[in-house]
């Protein structure tokens, strides 16, 4: 877990109190300094499943005492840990732009073959674009690959989307290491829109700003899935 070590580090000095945590259905908010965002998972059929450590006193913690939640085996820990470090991110709009990640992976995927790992809804549109795309995924959907044959197909692509979910799932340092010739793109709420990934072979990531706290709050405790979350904006960090 060297990334999110080293992200968790890059935090040291911008502590501060914890003022909420909502786990929903769908998505996690941590308000700290900011409010982040992360995808809600668990691990519901694990033999070991268990609750959230010190439940019902998390605000009492420090903003990086809940980061550290994100090296946990327990995904639902591991969900608000991310929430956690993104809501400490400074993140420099101006370095920013509109592109989102279905058109960054058209773009540089035209001439390749591209992969993405994790199944989102534009899925069937880049198909369409492009010959060669594979899809790894843990649930899979109809013409996705089991997220085992990462090892088989990541290096023969010249184009890598990757989940900011592989962060709670603690994938993300396996999946990079197969990628070292490919354009990577990390994709996705959960995603940190931090520079520092650039260390680490990301070329680009597409995440998101909460600009309404509240709004947030409000739409994915009433159960919203992502394209129904108000109160967010869609950015795009590159190399």
């Amino acid at each position: 877990m060297k990334i999110l070590d080293d992200l968790i580090f890059g935090l040291k000095g911008r502590d501060c109190p914890v003022k909420s945590v909502d786990t929903c259905v769908f998505w996690t908010a941590v308000i700290t300094k900011y409010c982040g965002l992360s995808s809600t998972f668990r691990n519901d059929r694990a033999p070991d499943a268990r609750g959230v450590r010190d439940v019902g006193s998390l605000t009492r913690k420090t903003a990086l005492e809940l980061a550290d939640y994100a090296k946990s085996k327990n995904l639902l820990e591991a969900s608000i840990g991310m929430a956690a470090i993104n809501s400490l991110i400074d993140i420099d709009e101006s370095k920013c732009i509109e592109k989102n990640a279905f058109e960054i992976l058209l773009e540089k995927g035209k001439s390749g073959n591209v992969a993405v790992v994790g199944h989102f809804p534009w899925i069937p549109k880049l198909r369409e674009k492009i010959k060669n795309v594979w899809v790894l995924e843990q649930k899979l959907w109809e013409g996705d690959l089991c997220a085992e044959e990462a090892d088989q197909i990541l290096p023969e692509c010249k184009v890598v989307g990757i989940t900011g979910t592989s962060f709670i799932n603690h994938t993300i340092d396996g999946l990079l290491n197969l990628c070292k010739k490919a354009y990577v793109v990390l994709v996705g709420p959960t995603s940190p829109v931090s520079p520092m990934l650039f260390d680490y072979g990301i070329d680009a990531i597409c995440g998101t700003k909460v600009i309404d706290a509240e709004k947030v709050i409000r739409s994915i405790s009433e159960g919203a899935t992502f394209k129904e979350v108000a109160g967010v904006r869609l950015l795009t960090l590159m190399k």
